[in-house]
């Protein structure tokens, strides 16, 4: 989910780009994380105990689904919003976003706080998925009125064609490989949170009913962070934010290195929240500023191939974590988000 999905969408991304409108690919991807939800929710309502090795696999496979039909919808959704959004308001459609959808979820927060309690493990996930499930069904309902303005022209036939033009582009466009390099350093930084609330639990023996407070302080972040970059949009580059999300998430994992009660929790994920912000506005702003309308939903496949060491470093993390320990673990993040840097100075985003 922190990574391994996102991969997945170099392999969607030819047959997307031959469609010309791709509105059709959007609702499929949502559908099928709207099915993957209930389905999770119908498979821990039903879980007894005497099951829970051969379900185990079920939930790994809605888990993959779900985050493969993310994916999948992604591509179409940077294509069509690359449409839709005009150039000099995307900075501030972007934070908008973040706005909207984090104070939902700041909402949501509260309400999970509250079901993880009301039932033991699993009833209060399956209660959570279903309540999920039904909101993202709601909330598809709004992209069946947008309407495409563009068609999309270009065509790739087959495989080799695509790793052709793949080849072409990334000598031609300089700055496509620096995007990559740039999520594929920065980009590791959404799986640290995860990480943290598992330092927490063996540090501090924190509950699962402290999963919605952790998510309600990271959302905090989200809010804020968002609310500032859409106020100061016209007078803030993207340079400026890439440069301070890369020192504000240095300093979230050093405070984490030298956490030493649970109360310093909530300010790194508040924190946490304000980078994984941060690092989502000027990801999709970036890409849409090194792509254009015919090649968008190419480039979007292209951005997958920049997952790589975001979707292995999760399962490696806990590899790390076993053999070398906690504070090791956290010093190769530093490492891996300081080289982000190189790439940041050499796109050079002046908008």
């Amino acid at each position: 989910m922190m990574g391994g999905s996102s991969f997945t969408q170099l392999f969607f991304a030819p047959y997307i780009s031959n469609q010309a409108f791709k509105k059709k690919f959007l609702l499929a991807g949502i559908n099928i994380r709207i099915l993957s939800l209930f389905a999770l929710a119908f498979i821990l309502f039903y879980l007894r105990e005497h099951q829970s090795g051969s379900v185990l696999w079920f939930i790994f496979l809605f888990i993959t689904l779900f985050s493969v039909g993310g994916a999948f919808a992604n591509i179409s959704y940077t294509d069509v919003f690359g449409k839709v959004v005009n150039e000099d308001k995307r900075k501030k459609f972007f934070s908008a976003k973040q706005i909207i959808a984090g104070s939902v979820v700041l909402i949501s927060a509260f309400i999970a706080k509250k079901i993880l309690t009301v039932a033991e493990p699993p009833l209060n996930f399956a209660y959570m998925f279903f309540i999920g499930a039904s909101l993202l069904l709601t909330a598809s309902l709004g992209f069946w009125k947008i309407k495409e303005i563009v068609s999309s022209k270009l065509k790739i036939n087959g495989l080799k064609d695509y790793l052709n033009i793949l080849n072409i582009e990334l000598r031609q466009n300089k700055k496509l490989l620096y995007f990559l390099g740039f999520i594929n350093t920065q980009g590791i930084i959404i799986s640290f949170l995860p990480f943290v609330v598992l330092y927490a639990k063996e540090l501090f023996s924190t509950q699962s009913n402290d999963t919605g407070y952790f998510l309600l302080f990271k959302v905090i972040g989200i809010v804020t962070v968002s609310m500032i970059v859409f106020f100061v949009s016209g007078r803030i580059k993207y340079n400026l934010l890439l440069y301070l999300n890369v020192a504000l998430s240095v300093m979230t994992i050093i405070v984490t290195m030298f956490i030493n009660d649970n109360a310093t929790l909530r300010y790194i994920f508040v924190f946490g929240g304000v980078v994984y912000s941060l690092y989502s506005i000027t990801m999709n702003g970036l890409l849409l500023e090194v792509s254009d309308k015919e090649n968008r939903a190419l480039y979007t496949g292209f951005a997958g191939a920049g997952y790589i060491l975001p979707a292995i470093f999760p399962l490696a993390g806990g590899w790390i974590i076993n053999m070398a320990g906690y504070q090791t673990f956290f010093i190769i993040i530093i490492m891996i988000v300081l080289s982000s840097l190189y790439f940041i100075h050499k796109i050079n985003c002046h908008k």
